[in-house]
């Protein structure tokens, strides 16, 4: 599902089931040794995904690191993502040379909990959310691009960015099949802080997204070049 939201050039894998001879990889093990079990699944399963990634860009599957504030460490010359939700594992990686940053985030098709939209997003946001009809959950839509938005921005600027510092539009398409809702569109987050980077390259002043709503899932991508 999450290829469908990504450019040519960046390679995907997810994981709906988990199996059951699925393993951390021996260097990561410390990372995970005393963490409860839907933590350990969702750390092994997305990092599993992602070495079968950088197989499909030609790299070797090696061990992945953890940094500051839990960021995933990449080879050197890879950029990628990892994400988890209840029922899904994914990531996405490209090769430096051609991309900047990638941010991708999964999230189940649901509203958010009762009193997080107000914590989470700005009066702009929430004045779209009240004037769009739509039988899609885009409180959380909202919400997974925020997510996706801060882990396309940590890498170029190894700083936090709060839901309040970016401020996100969309386009929306919605389809429903046999009493499924489902959607796609575009986003584009705007950066309300001061954008330095940390790889030479040009200040970040915002960035452009895909979205996808299907199979009870919300995926969120953000591929910068």
């Amino acid at each position: 599902m999450i290829e469908n939201i990504l450019p040519s050039g960046v390679a995907a894998a997810e994981l709906l089931d988990f199996p059951d001879d699925l393993r951390a990889h021996p260097a990561e093990e410390h990372l995970i040794a005393n963490a409860v079990e839907k933590r350990r699944r969702d750390f092994i399963g997305a990092r599993h995904c992602a070495r079968q990634a950088m197989e499909a860009l030609g790299e070797k599957p090696v061990a992945i690191g953890r940094g500051e504030r839990g960021a995933p460490v990449w080879p050197r010359g890879i950029v990628g993502s990892l994400t988890h939700c209840d029922g899904y594992r994914a990531a996405a990686l490209g090769h430096k040379l051609r991309f900047r940053s990638v941010g991708i985030d999964a999230e189940p098709h649901d509203a958010l909990p009762p009193g997080v939209l107000d914590s989470v997003s700005l009066p702009q946001e929430r004045e779209w959310l009240r004037d769009t009809d739509s039988g899609l959950h885009l409180d959380r839509l909202l919400f997974c691009a925020k997510e996706a938005t801060y882990k396309a921005w940590f890498p170029l600027t190894t700083r936090w960015l709060g839901f309040e510092d970016a401020r996100i539009s969309f386009t929306v398409e919605e389809s429903g099949e046999a009493g499924a809702i489902s959607g796609a569109g575009t986003f584009r987050s705007e950066l309300l802080v001061p954008g330095q980077v940390n790889d030479g390259g040009t200040p970040l002043t915002s960035f452009e997204g895909r979205w996808l709503i299907t199979d009870g899932l919300i995926l969120t991508a953000i591929v910068h070049d």
